[in-house]
């Protein structure tokens, strides 16, 4: 019986999956309305600087990538234990 369901939950979980992904904003870099790059939106402006013209996603120089490497490397850590757990259980339980 519970053969019979993990393809079930497997299709469950990509449309899920799927389904979340679909609400994800693209990064385009036009604007709709208009179809130039760099367009300000109505909502954002952007500061206009006389000397280099306007700046856009400036986000500084000191940007601590500290935190993001640390998750990133313990997300792969734990994903990669349970790829060598299901391994191994699977082989155990073949036997």
């Amino acid at each position: 019986m519970a053969t019979a369901r993990r393809p079930l939950l497997t299709a469950t979980a990509a449309g899920t999956l799927l389904a979340a992904l679909w609400f994800v904003p693209s990064a385009n870099a036009t604007d709709e309305s208009t179809g130039t790059p760099g367009a300000q939106s109505r909502q954002v402006t952007a500061v206009a600087d006389t000397t280099t013209g306007p700046r856009l996603a400036d986000t500084g120089t000191g940007v601590d990538t500290t935190p993001y490497l640390i998750g990133g490397t313990a997300f792969l850590g734990v994903g990669a234990a349970f790829v060598t757990y299901s391994v191994r259980r699977a082989d155990t339980l073949s036997v």
